[in-house]
């Protein structure tokens, strides 16, 4: 079976983790503080904060900026729930903005339709490995005087005219979860060129404390391993691989499926990189969602729906319910990923495409 996800972890991985265990020095340590520096570097900026999770590196992002009870922030309806959960957990309200259709991002002029006096910040998603319109979102950030916090999750490396997401707005944040470009296991990362969300963001992840036993602020549990942190120092140093092989496979099944009636492949804007986190097809009119799958399984392939459910049709968004967000909730019908992870070979992209024009 080709699955839709596997981590690619090896010896360096192995040996690395042994390295950590025989220190004795497990928790957030020296080789977070490397890892740090190492992924600033990467992303190209001034700092990296280590966390937990993705989840809690949008948490403690929005916090250290400064988001807070009473504020809205704009965001896509159309991503994985921690996006908008983040928001909830620092007492800000979620407000949904619709998607492009072609990118599947969110749509700078619906932001800005959005806009109240009480929107504090932007929190765009790169969706699938596609960076969102940094270019508009931010001119529409300056011109009202908001926050722009990327959730990068998906989009390790991905880039727009040569400049990495996660240094466009004033703090970004990445997963390191098993199924992304890259893992730790585990954990996250906030990447920023404040000064001051970086310092609140290491205080907060650490109880509120800078001095040991010293509580400045209330304060959190969201710290990193030096387990996880040495695994991730390996995977930094493969991503760029990874993410070559993902292009490479990706660039296959287009160029097989261009011409496939009822599937549109992924639209990649001119100027922009994606790094295929997911390779997500929509499908047109016509084109049952479900039988595809099933002729997929029994041919040996994974495939997966993100998201069948927009966010602001979850259950517990119910101030939600009743708004019209029509291209993410067509999109919740039509789109399909498919594996092309670094993994999948050749064959095997041939034999799904012919699977796809049946």
């Amino acid at each position: 079976m080709v699955n839709m996800a596997r981590p690619f972890l090896g010896e360096a991985e192995e040996q690395a983790v042994l390295e950590v265990l025989r220190s004795g020095i497990l928790a957030q340590g020296p080789k977070v503080a490397e890892f740090e520096r190492a992924f600033a570097e990467y992303i190209g900026v001034k700092h990296a904060v280590a966390t937990s999770s993705g989840t809690t590196a949008l948490h403690l992002a929005l916090l250290a900026a400064g988001v807070g009870e009473g504020d809205e922030v704009i965001t896509t309806p159309f991503t994985f729930i921690a996006t908008a959960n983040a928001i909830l957990y620092v007492g800000a309200k979620p407000v949904f903005a619709d998607i492009d259709a072609l990118t599947y991002n969110i749509n700078p002029a619906m932001v800005e339709m959005a806009i109240t006096e009480r929107t504090r910040a932007i929190l765009p998603v790169h969706l699938y490995g596609l960076p969102a319109n940094m270019v508009e979102i931010n001119r529409i950030a300056r011109k009202n005087d908001l926050l722009v916090i990327e959730d990068a999750c998906q989009a390790h490396g991905a880039m727009i005219d040569g400049k990495k997401v996660g240094s466009f707005g004033d703090a970004g944040c990445f997963s390191f979860y098993p199924t992304k470009n890259m893992t730790t296991g585990e954990g996250g990362m906030i990447t920023t060129n404040r000064d001051d969300v970086a310092e609140a963001a290491r205080i907060l992840r650490n109880h509120g404390m800078r001095q040991r036993y010293w509580h400045e602020t209330f304060g959190y549990n969201f710290r990193m391993t030096d387990i996880a942190a040495a695994i991730g120092l390996v995977q930094l140093g493969r991503l760029d691989e990874f993410n070559r092989a993902r292009q490479a496979n990706a660039a296959f099944l287009t160029a097989r499926l261009e011409r496939v009636r009822g599937i549109r492949p992924p639209y990649v804007p001119v100027g922009y990189r994606h790094v295929f986190h997911q390779y997500t097809v929509w499908l047109n009119e016509g084109v049952d969602r479900d039988a595809l799958r099933e002729r997929l399984h029994e041919a040996g392939f994974g495939s997966e729906v993100y998201y069948p459910v927009p966010v602001h049709q979850q259950s517990y968004f119910a101030e939600s319910w009743g708004v019209r967000l029509p291209v993410a909730e067509e999109a919740s019908r039509r789109v399909l990923s498919l594996p092309i992870h670094p993994s999948v070979e050749e064959g095997d992209l041939e034999r799904m495409a012919k699977v796809l024009a049946s």
